[in-house]
């Protein structure tokens, strides 16, 4: 129904793929505002005896969004809810380390037309009203969270399987350096020049999570 009041929703998934939700966060009250920021990266290369420097591509930064939360337990609102409870459910959904995962959950942002895989990247609370005792009755809070797009996906979706770009890949259960080879360059022959460029002392050993360099083919066979 069009006008309907619907809740800035944040669901939390254990798997990168949004496959297994096993909780969500609906807020107390929508945000009045929130900020979107596009970043991209570039490095400056200037030629001897110039002036002037070209502006070399690098790359473009997960997106971030921004949102001011309001926390109310004055009974204010429609509905009276303890405003630490509150804040202590937020930090369980978003961004607690999760026992299964060891890591926080995959978030999925919903709201309007706004949906946003993503991970909370840092939160800040003000408590600005108290009972006489001590205990919040109103705080609000600053919450970034951070683009987050599997390897594969954000590749698919950028056109970046290339060998003639410099690609990053971080390392995931059950990879091997012939497989991440073959995947960017669709070539595994090349994982020893991989290895060398990243110092990877024993090639067959990787750690999950471990971020890998993989370079340009035409700077390999310069």
């Amino acid at each position: 129904m069009d006008g309907e009041l619907k809740k800035l929703k944040i669901e939390a998934y254990s798997d990168i793929d949004y496959n297994d939700k096993v909780d969500e966060f609906l807020v107390m009250f929508n945000p009045s505002t929130y900020s979107r920021k596009y970043e991209v990266t570039y490095n400056a290369e200037q030629g001897q005896g110039t002036t002037g420097s070209t502006q070399k591509f690098g790359n473009i930064k997960p997106q971030e969004y921004t949102f001011e939360f309001l926390f109310d337990g004055t009974g204010a609102s429609s509905e009276k809810k303890d405003v630490s409870d509150e804040i202590d459910r937020f930090f369980e959904v978003a961004g607690k380390i999760n026992s299964d995962i060891h890591r926080p959950l995959y978030l999925k942002i919903s709201w309007g037309h706004l949906i946003s895989k993503s991970v909370l990247k840092s939160a800040e609370v003000t408590y600005n009203l108290f009972k006489p005792d001590g205990y919040p009755l109103r705080a609000k809070m600053r919450a970034i969270f951070a683009e987050n797009i599997a390897d594969t996906l954000r590749t698919a979706e950028e056109g970046m399987n290339s060998p003639d770009l410099t690609h990053y890949r971080n390392v995931k259960e059950g990879d091997t350096l012939p497989l991440m080879t073959y995947r960017i360059y669709g070539d595994s022959s090349y994982y020893l020049e991989v290895a060398r460029i990243n110092g990877l002392s024993n090639f067959r050993r990787l750690e999950v999570g471990e971020r890998l360099q993989f370079p340009p083919l035409k700077q390999q066979e310069a």
